[in-house]
């Protein structure tokens, strides 16, 4: 009972070595090893993208929790500004309206100072944007292109099959499987590569709206205060009281 229970083990061993990934992509030859090749980088690209973009939307949206705390709790832009990371996406848009605002000084052609203050910002709302969406185009090329990248495998595995029964004369099951099995594992690479691909793309789109939200109301907040000479700025919660000092342990003992 045990060698025949080893001996169909065994022999379900080598059918699925025989039958699998690699067997497969044999069977359809260069061009299925070459499109195979092609999803994998598609993937590798598309999760790059994914975690990459992610980490630049988390550091803007932790930016904005800073500005919420404390940017308009400063005395001035200038104040303000200085509270916030170097390298802050509201940073650069406090920066390019206070160089906007000394700018317009310098024109000697009349230009309306909110006009010219909002177009200013609006290129830095942009730029910034911009810089966020950079990758998602192809992780919507990714999810658009990938299944017919796997489809074109199938096609070739599903020809190869058809080819082996026209020279056989008749479906021989152990002749087909290969080029069958080929033809499936293309379509379900398609789909693995294009599913992640379609759903990272709508999530890092629906954060980015999030985010240029974010900067619109904060850029209006400061070209309200530029244009009005720091007389309108957003309120400001209070900030939270502090917890009272312990009482020393001798004080509460007497």
């Amino acid at each position: 009972m045990s060698i025949a229970i080893l001996t169909a083990a065994g022999g379900e061993a080598a059918a699925a070595q025989k039958f699998g990934l690699i067997p497969a992509l044999n069977e359809g030859g260069p061009i299925s090893w070459a499109i195979f090749s092609v999803m994998v980088i598609m993937s590798v690209f598309s999760f790059y993208i994914m975690f990459t973009k992610l980490i630049e939307q988390q550091k803007v949206l932790n930016q904005a929790k800073q500005v919420r705390a404390g940017f308009w709790r400063a005395a001035t832009l200038d104040e303000g500004a200085a509270k916030l990371d170097k390298n802050s996406a509201f940073r650069q848009l406090v920066d390019d309206g206070i160089s906007a605002q000394k700018q317009h000084g310098l024109l000697t052609d009349p230009v309306e100072a909110h006009d010219w203050l909002h177009n200013a910002m609006s290129r830095s709302e942009d730029s910034i944007n911009n810089k966020l969406s950079g990758g998602l185009p192809f992780l919507a090329t990714v999810g658009a292109t990938a299944p017919f990248v796997g489809l074109l495998g199938t096609v070739i595995g599903i020809y190869s099959a058809l080819i082996k029964i026209g020279i056989a004369g008749q479906a021989d099951i152990g002749k087909i499987a290969g080029p069958v099995g080929e033809a499936l594992i293309m379509t379900a690479i398609g789909l693995f590569v294009a599913v992640p691909a379609v759903l990272a793309y709508n999530w890092l789109q629906s954060r980015n709206k999030t985010i240029a939200r974010e900067l619109s109301t904060f850029s209006n907040n400061v070209l309200g205060y530029i244009t009005s000479g720091g007389k309108v700025k957003p309120a400001v919660a209070a900030a939270p009281a502090a917890k009272p000092a312990a009482a020393p342990a001798a004080a509460v003992k007497k």
